[in-house]
């Protein structure tokens, strides 16, 4: 008969006496592991093979795992990994991630509290430790062993917590302890991805009630809430394999270790929704494309002073509608082509409105062939709010601005409705052209100190990435509200980390371990964020098929040196400080 399961397995043969197995076995009826032993027995586990043994145990409890094949369409499948999970129940979910994991990696190996190894037939998966000291001089040769492994190219999972999750009286939640900083350190040396993954449930209340009289009753209670697991249904979230690299460069081992334990957090299924339903459910057909003939016929009617520069084959120029509604035409069927890409379309043949017709749009396009590359439309505020009325700014639709905000106190340029054609949006020619557009633009008609304007995050992204870039870029303010706020919670755990650390640093990070295609802060964002913006808020643009916007404004002349220069050429330092290096009173200006 196979010897049964029992605490005295555990015992090392040095501590064994004569007292000892009436006394185990009176401790193995109180902690319920005689009940594991009737599980091992009706299943035939003992002496299995570790695969089989783990799915034998799942299969003799009933347990189903949710989300098992996501999880495992993550895993990359070769290459160092280092994986870690919250650790609910304190023992079941190293059993069922291991073998869920070793479907993808055989080479998979699991750093493991000592008390499991009550299920010898386990002890190939695992490299124990004893993850209740930290210090403790006998872990050495399991911390060697894991960087050996994971060098090789191997995987590796740890519960970083070392202990089971808790009920916390400072936070008044039941989450995971602290996690050691070994799980940094290890990616860090072996320059690993790092998955993360979250398994949703609790033990029960009798578990966190005695937890809370003395910790130690936690362990002594884990083999019970393991076999009252039975029947239960158990969901695995996981991220996406981050690289290394994509962590803030000068980040601390702690911290770094704080942050992989909010990425797990953040995969939460009970904090996730979805973006509700998008207003414009049906496109129709794009508006016929304007001919480069008729846009080159209009731009060679437009005022010299209105063209801005040339680069090789491009040319950059700014108009008005009544001077080129073919052009404009031809700017707002390109514009809806492009934001239909990213959800933000409106459906309509054209993107246009009103206000096509009072903005200035700027544009690049090919000198020889009239296609338009890229477009903005900017809105004077001086002109546009000479009879005091807010109405004829496109921005008031999305936002109610205080008195105090930039726009109401001197002349401004709000910046809206951008876009790059396809063939371009990987280009660093078409954003610089466009951007070098502005800087001409803002050294002729030097009045214009602050750019104002929205990023559209769009409803591509994982609604908790939008989520995230609010906490960490928004300065907030009483200058100015959205008129559709932007409302997402983040898990507790979450917020608790950027309350302590900020996530600024760590949006790219945070949003490549839940974008499955590995979206990162979106360029223009970026763009505007190295020119020095001030985010204020992130709204709902009820006119762009609810399209969430981030409201910023750039105050230009105190922009980086090296991007002012790159913008403006020689007029840089005239602009910056406040003179006129080129004062044009053009048929434009006098409208």
């Amino acid at each position: 008969m196979p010897a049964a399961i029992s605490l005295l397995n555990v015992v090392p043969d040095n501590k064994k006496n004569v007292f000892s197995k009436p006394l185990f076995k009176l401790l193995d009826r109180v902690l319920a592991i005689n009940k594991l032993d009737d599980l091992y027995r009706e299943n035939n586990l003992h002496g299995l093979d570790k695969t089989i043994f783990a799915k034998s145990l799942l299969d003799g409890l009933n347990i189903q795992l949710l989300g098992l094949q996501e999880l495992q369409a993550k895993i990359p499948k070769t290459g160092p990994l280092v994986i870690a999970s919250n650790h609910p129940f304190g023992g079941i979910e190293g059993v069922f991630l291991a073998w869920a994991i070793e479907q993808v990696r055989p080479d998979i190996k699991v750093m493991a509290n000592q008390g499991l190894k009550i299920f010898p037939e386990l002890e190939d998966y695992f490299i124990f430790t004893n993850p209740l000291s930290e210090n403790d001089p006998k872990n050495a040769p399991s911390i060697r062993y894991c960087l050996k492994h994971v060098k090789a190219g191997g995987a590796l999972l740890i519960f970083p917590a070392g202990r089971v999750s808790y009920f916390q009286k400072d936070t008044k939640r039941i989450a995971d302890h602290r996690w050691n900083r070994l799980i940094a350190s290890i990616a860090n040396r072996t320059n690993a991805s790092y998955l993360p993954i979250f398994v949703s449930g609790l033990n029960s209340p009798l578990f966190y009630r005695l937890g809370r009289i003395y910790f130690r009753l936690r362990m002594l209670m884990l083999p019970r809430e393991l076999v009252n697991k039975r029947d239960a249904k158990i969901t695995m979230t996981a991220g996406e394999p981050i690289a290394i690299k994509h962590y803030a460069e000068n980040i601390d081992t702690g911290t770094q270790t704080e942050l992989f334990r909010a990425q797990s957090y953040l995969l939460d299924p009970d904090w996730q929704k979805s973006w509700p339903a998008d207003p414009v459910t049906q496109l129709q057909p794009l508006a016929p494309e304007v001919k480069g003939e008729k846009i080159l016929q209009e731009v060679q009617q437009l005022p010299s002073e209105q063209h801005l520069l040339d680069h090789k084959y491009m040319s950059v120029y700014f108009g008005y509608q009544h001077q080129m509604p073919n052009t404009v035409n031809e700017i707002a069927r390109l514009r809806e082509l492009v934001f239909r890409e990213h959800n933000e379309g409106s459906g309509e043949p054209l993107d246009t409105d009103h206000f096509d017709a009072t903005y200035t749009h700027l544009f690049v396009m090919q000198k020889e062939t009239g296609q338009i590359i890229g477009a903005y439309r900017m809105g004077q505020t001086d002109k546009l709010l000479a009879d005091g009325n807010l109405e004829n700014l496109y921005l008031h639709r999305m936002f109610d601005f205080g008195p105090d905000f930039v726009n109401r106190q001197q002349p401004c340029l709000e910046l809206g409705r951008s876009f790059l054609i396809p063939e371009y949006q990987r280009s660093f020619l078409g954003l610089f052209l466009l951007w070098r557009g502005i800087g001409t633009f803002v050294c002729r008609h030097p009045q214009y100190r602050t750019l104002y304007g929205t990023v559209s995050i769009s409803k591509l992204y994982d609604i908790r990435s939008a989520a995230i870039i609010q906490q960490a870029m928004v300065t907030p303010t009483n200058n100015v509200v959205p008129r559709a706020p932007f409302e997402h919670e983040l898990h507790p755990e979450v917020n608790a980390f950027a309350l302590q650390h900020g996530l600024e640093d760590h949006v790219s990070a945070l949003l490549k371990g839940i974008e499955p295609d590995g979206k990162d802060v979106p360029i223009l964002l970026k763009h505007y964020n190295k020119l020095g913006a001030v985010f204020h808020c992130l709204g709902i643009d009820k006119s762009f098929n609810d399209t969430p916007g981030l409201l910023l404004s750039v105050d230009l002349p105190n922009a980086p040196e090296k991007l002012l220069k790159l913008y403006m050429g020689d007029s840089w330092e005239e602009y910056k400080n406040g003179a006129s290096a080129v004062k044009i009173k053009s048929a434009v200006d006098r409208n």
